[in-house]
């Protein structure tokens, strides 16, 4: 059987399993979740707000300079639908699509001057770059490719105060092939230079910087496997949320773990907040959601999702103290005491 009618059905069968055993583990409503902790940060009595319900698999949630938030859909199976980019409207509570065919969009950031910037994955002919989102719904590719060879899966990213752009490169699921040796995380300078900006996380997933800008934060992320479906018997690698050390070219030093996950799933996407606290989409099968950490990784305070996270961001303006979520299918929030921090801008 050819690769990616395989792959095609695998996905099928792998999303009517998942859906499956979600219907029998009895999925819980928003509002029945649990909040627990975080009497500096959590609001007592506030719950999870659902706001849209109707996507295949979100992600990258992000907040635009227009006061909307923007968040990534990948169709299930991925071959029913091109991925698209999603606008949410918080006065109006309407969702809306900004980008029709986002070339399997992921991880999404703004910059200063209000351009979307976002990772596009790889499966089934995804654009595997770091690319730039436009008005009218199309889609510019800025670079695909590193010292010749096609990135992996472009997955996550952060943009600095100067306009230096991070993004991590791991990949997961899909049959393409490698072209890169390793999963690293690179850095996008200012005249346009690419360079790698760490080596050492071994699959790097979910990036943010602190309020200082003096430290990143990346998520290893390692499940052993850069096609899944198509493999069997990988073992998972290891599952950590690390910081860096930034110096004033923007060069990652001092690597320190600051939470291990042993072997549960760890980190995919994350945010901060103006007092530095990082807000992670932890998928541990055992207890998933939004886990709040200090700066040195101790917990905080957490927020159970319906379905396994995937990002986070607090949104802006009026929405500053407001935490969005990616989650399964779906769009979520719950207002906080803290203020939210937006790297680009703030």
């Amino acid at each position: 059987m050819p690769k990616i009618q395989r792959y095609r059905e695998m996905k099928t069968l792998n999303s009517s399993v998942l859906f499956s055993f979600m219907l029998m583990t009895g999925m819980v409503m928003a509002d029945e979740l649990k909040i627990e902790g975080g009497g500096r940060v959590l609001i007592e009595g506030e719950v999870l707000e659902t706001l849209w319900e109707e996507g295949g698999f979100t992600e990258g949630a992000s907040a635009g300079p227009d006061g909307n938030m923007y968040f990534s859909d990948f169709s299930q199976p991925f071959d029913a639908g091109p991925a698209r980019i999603m606008r949410f409207n918080p006065r109006t509570r309407k969702t809306d699509i900004y980008c029709p065919d986002s070339g399997m969009g992921n991880g999404l950031m703004f910059t200063r001057d209000g351009r979307l910037l976002g990772c596009c994955a790889s499966p089934l002919g995804g654009h595997r770059a770091l690319v730039e989102f436009k008005k009218d719904g199309s889609v510019e590719v800025l670079h695909s490719r590193f010292e010749g060879k096609r990135f992996n899966s472009p997955n996550d990213i952060v943009i600095d105060r100067k306009g230096r752009v991070y993004f991590t490169d791991p990949k997961y699921v899909g049959p393409e092939e490698l072209e890169l040796e390793s999963f690293d995380v690179y850095r996008l300078d200012l005249d346009n230079t690419l360079s790698i900006a760490t080596a050492e996380i071994d699959k790097p997933n979910g990036i943010v910087l602190s309020p200082d800008q003096r430290t990143v934060y990346i998520a290893e992320t390692d499940n052993g496997s850069a096609k899944a479906d198509l493999e069997e018997g990988f073992e998972p690698g290891r599952m950590t949320l690390n910081s860096f050390h930034v110096n004033r070219r923007g060069e990652l030093s001092r690597r320190k773990v600051l939470h291990n996950f042993g072997g549960e799933t760890g980190v995919d996407g994350m945010t901060v907040d103006r007092d530095g606290r990082i807000y992670a989409a932890v998928r541990s099968a055992s207890r998933f959601g939004i886990v709040i950490f200090t700066p040195d990784g101790e917990e905080l305070a957490y927020i159970e999702t319906p379905e396994l996270p995937t990002n986070v961001s607090f949104g802006r303006g009026k929405e500053i103290h407001t935490l969005y979520i990616t989650a399964g299918k779906g769009f979520y929030r719950i207002l906080t005491k803290a203020t939210g921090y937006h790297p680009a801008i703030d």
